[in-house]
């Protein structure tokens, strides 16, 4: 039995559209454990602004944002990482954090009070946990490389986020998307 070429031809087109869908899909998934750690340092937002509000500190924090980005830049540079490109990617998950951390305070200054919560020792406890986080992101920053790399990692990004973000609708709102998005928006490695 002999197929025609034209019928070749479309099975050809089929299997290749078919092979490009399963890549995106694989790039989504590949870039899942990159937007989920992110997401989790988001959720710490939180709790350093209940914190910064038990102790009125302000939100900005220069001191402590060079030290995060310096360890997490070493870190990624003994892993291979470009040193502006991560503290360009560092300097993003800051100001996602901070995102959260205004409109939060913002809101209990509105209401003239926080929720009630027990105190929270942000040296003690809260950066600990962001401290591992960052080595995490490094780790996944490493991991998918390649990725970030390619031509179509802004759309890979954004497709990976909105795969997050529809899986966990119930318990991200607008501003937790917002400052998912603002976390992710250096991902794409830039040699600039």
């Amino acid at each position: 039995m002999r197929i025609p070429k034209r019928d070749v031809a479309i099975l050809v087109a089929f299997a290749i559209g078919g092979m490009n869908q399963d890549f995106a899909q694989d790039t989504t998934e590949r870039l899942r454990p990159l937007v989920e750690t992110s997401a989790r340092r988001l959720v710490l937002a939180r709790e350093v602004a209940l914190a910064k509000w038990d102790t009125r500190s302000p939100v900005e924090d220069p001191a402590r944002e060079a030290e995060v980005i310096n360890a997490a830049v070493k870190d990624a540079v003994s892993r291979g990482l470009n040193p502006t490109w991560a503290s360009r990617f560092f300097r993003a998950q800051i100001e996602a954090n901070k995102i959260v951390q205004y409109y939060l305070l913002a809101q209990w200054y509105r209401a003239g009070t926080a929720p009630a919560h027990r105190p929270i020792n942000l040296d003690a406890v809260i950066r600990p946990e962001l401290d591992q986080l960052e080595k995490k992101l490094v780790e996944v920053l490493v991991d998918t490389a390649p990725i970030r790399a390619g031509a179509a990692c802004q759309a890979d990004t954004a497709k990976a986020v909105g795969k997050y973000l529809a899986a966990h609708k119930h318990n991200i709102d607008p501003l937790r998307a917002i400052a998912l998005d603002r976390a992710m928006a250096a991902t794409c490695y830039d040699s600039k």
